[in-house]
């Protein structure tokens, strides 16, 4: 049992600015629960806490917690966006580390406290600007898929950035740890998996193989366009997850010439080609079939086939001037802030009291195109400056 939270605000259910011992908010979420967001109180933790306050049993829950938690900044306000996820804003921050969103209901959260059978919430870092769209790349082992890849590599390095993948077999003679794969134990991989921490897995010639969501995530932050570079299975999984991708299948000329190429590799055991042979008939047959690849490249000659993947990929004619997203513009939002809600828009005033002739700050922030979430990032945020603005009797109204 515990008492119910005692807060210094003029109106517990907007979601503003509140304050409290250890510069706390407080969040209104349907009738019968608040959720208090803040420091924790027990001053170890360096991040922004969460506690849920149940009003039918009058006890606290604290949840368990996913994903990358915010810092704690000097103060911050959140709000309720819908009944799914509370915005929180970072004061004295920039607009790379302001927004983060706390989900409460989503999918990925229900999925969670289902399997853990208790009270569950997960952090999303929002981001500002646009991102490139994933590439998935799959094929049969000994395709061609991974020289291809690596020419992308070479002839465009600031444009792509390689995913690089997550295995539980052991390494070969010429592959390093965090370049051709992370290598990891199965108990470690397994562990992850249930925690959502990737975006696809699969059971590949006995080992695992598999992509975390954050190994996307760092080639996006980058500005890069991320290239996967995964099976068949994990180009279905991907297919059937949140994340929107390019799906290229890169197909032998014939089973024959495959075989070929993959004795010519002197790497396996004979047993170990015919296993490869019979998971690329399979690959194959699931590749060519409709619904799952956008495109189809065959492999019949590698340098004609490189052409053909630029051309998908909008780089023809030798184009390595494509345009480059720029970086949106940084803007500090400063501790003393209140935030204000209109359809998909989250105005934030960023006046202060104690000027003597204060100016209007008004800067909005745009969530109609946001896309990902939990365990990833939110992406999609636009947040730009505004012109003069008046209160409304709802919320602060923006003049162009």
């Amino acid at each position: 049992m515990g008492e119910a939270p005692a807060f210094i605000s003029d109106d517990f259910s907007n979601g503003l600015l509140l304050k409290s011992k250890g510069c706390e908010t407080i969040i209104n979420m349907g009738c019968n629960r608040t959720f208090v967001i803040g420091a924790m109180g027990n001053g170890s933790d360096s991040s922004i806490g969460v506690r849920i306050f149940e009003k039918s049993t009058s006890e606290w829950v604290i949840p368990t917690v996913f994903g990358t938690r915010p810092t704690l900044s000097k103060g911050h306000s959140a709000i309720v966006l819908d009944e799914d996820r509370i915005l929180v804003v970072k004061g004295n921050s920039t607009s790379d580390d302001c927004f983060w969103f706390l989900e409460v209901n989503t999918v990925f959260v229900r999925e969670q406290r289902a399997r853990l059978g208790c009270e569950v919430v997960a952090w999303s870092k929002g981001v500002v600007g646009e991102a490139r769209i994933p590439v998935v790349i799959s094929g049969p082992s000994g395709v061609g898929k991974g020289t291809l890849i690596a020419k992308l590599m070479e002839d465009f390095p600031t444009m792509f950035g390689f995913s690089v993948s997550h295995t539980t077999r052991a390494p070969r003679s010429n592959e390093q740890n965090g370049v051709h794969y992370h290598f990891t134990e199965r108990a470690v991989m397994e562990k992850d998996i249930q925690d959502g921490k990737f975006l696809e897995f699969a059971a590949v010639h006995g080992n695992l193989y598999g992509t975390s969501v954050e190994s996307v995530e760092v080639v996006t932050d980058q500005g890069k366009r991320c290239i996967l570079d995964i099976d068949v299975q994990g180009a279905r999984s991907v297919r059937d997850s949140s994340l929107e991708a390019i799906f290229i299948f890169i197909c032998p000329p014939s089973f024959e010439e495959l075989e070929k190429r993959l004795r010519a590799r002197g790497t396996e055991t004979e047993e170990q080609i015919q296993k490869r042979l019979r998971n690329a008939k399979a690959e194959i047959d699931q590749g060519t079939s409709p619904g799952l690849f956008d495109h189809t490249l065959i492999n019949d000659d590698l340098e004609t086939c490189y052409e053909n993947l630029k051309k998908l990929l909008g780089l023809s004619d030798g184009s390595a001037k494509a345009t480059n997203i720029s970086a949106p513009e940084m803007v500090h939002v400063p501790v003393e802030h209140t935030v204000s809600k209109i359809d998909q828009k989250i105005l934030i005033n960023c006046n202060t009291s104690h000027q003597e002739k204060p100016a209007s700050s008004m800067s909005v922030l745009d969530l109609s195109s946001i896309k990902g979430g939990a365990p990833g990032r939110t992406r999609g945020l636009n947040f730009y400056a505004a012109g003069p603005s008046t209160t409304g009797s709802n919320g602060f109204k923006v003049e162009s």
